[in-house]
């Protein structure tokens, strides 16, 4: 009887402390990591698939108009952990690495440079005299070329920004979101889901690793998903020969690209020990696959939040 008593206690125990642990686990903040820029190239993608190789849930934005985005449809459909996101593309920023539209010049001349690509900087494309028509145009084909690829996917969001920038250019985000059952994910003080957002691109190399580590240790909102931006790949040959047109700090003054060793530190702190002893006891980790499910399209609307 004595054995029976105090094996009944030891289950009781036990089911008691998993329950803790499980209310623990409900109430801690929820951080969501958006990788960014993925098919972009080889190298990108292979950072992915490191990060996937985790098992842990993240959100993955694709560049669908990109040479390299049916290598990441390959590694995604592998991957039903990771959602998914169009990552809706209207500049080609690289110096010598260019992309145009899924289009084609032809269909949308007001969106190409005279040889055929988007032009190379935000700036460019501001001034560059575009049709909203053809913006959208090419940022459904881009849509649709997600959605025929048999992926899963749940959201949108603008490479550099560009889609969300206007109030027109927000206005035909919003319409095709709503038109492809989709939901937008935010930039910075643009909200539509109540993330908070946070990007470790601007973060120097040197911090950037214990920057991001103290945030998500100490600066997460408790009421609201907390979305960090993220930009990863190897570093190797191909990244290392990108020369960004945008940004000054993603090269040296002597002409250096620096972009390689950026994304490389970005991967590097997603995989260490240090950012995998966090999870579940500092926050959770979830996607945009999980936050439609609980919050439903039907909840999406702009709002401002300072973060």
């Amino acid at each position: 009887m004595k054995n029976i008593k105090l094996l009944f206690c030891l289950i009781t125990s036990l089911v008691l402390l998993q329950t803790a642990s499980a209310q623990q686990t409900k109430q801690l903040p929820k951080l969501m990591l958006r990788l960014d820029d993925i098919g972009m190239n080889h190298s990108v993608n292979m950072a992915m698939q490191k990060m996937a190789n985790t098992g842990m849930p993240f959100s993955a934005s694709v560049q669908f108009a990109c040479p390299w985005y049916q290598e990441a449809v390959e590694i995604l459909k592998k991957n039903p952990q990771v959602s998914v996101g169009v990552h809706l593309t209207l500049t080609s920023e690289w110096k010598n690495y260019r992309w145009g539209p899924v289009t084609g010049r032809e269909a949308v001349p007001s969106l190409v440079d005279g040889v055929g690509y988007f032009p190379q900087s935000t700036g460019a494309f501001a001034k560059s005299g575009y049709k909203i028509e053809e913006v959208e145009k090419e940022l459904s084909a881009q849509i649709e070329r997600a959605l025929a690829s048999g992926l899963k996917i749940t959201y949108i969001d603008p490479h550099m920004g560009i889609a969300l920038s206007t109030p027109a250019l927000r206005a035909l985000t919003e319409k095709l979101a709503h038109k492809y059952k989709l939901a937008i994910s935010t930039l910075s003080e643009v909200v539509y889901l109540g993330e908070t957002y946070k990007e470790m691109w601007g973060e120097p190399v040197a911090t950037k690793k214990a920057a991001f580590l103290s945030y998500v240790t100490n600066k997460l909102n408790p009421a609201r998903p907390n979305l960090v931006v993220i930009h990863v790949a190897l570093m190797n040959p191909e990244m290392n020969a990108l020369f960004d047109m945008n940004s000054s700090m993603m090269n040296t003054k002597a002409g250096k690209p620096l972009t390689s060793l950026h994304r490389q530190t970005e991967l590097n702190m997603l995989l260490s020990p240090e950012f995998k002893a966090l999870v579940n006891k500092k926050f959770s980790l979830t996607n945009y696959t999980e936050l439609v499910k609980e919050k439903g399209l039907s909840a999406m609307k702009l709002e401002t939040v300072k973060n």
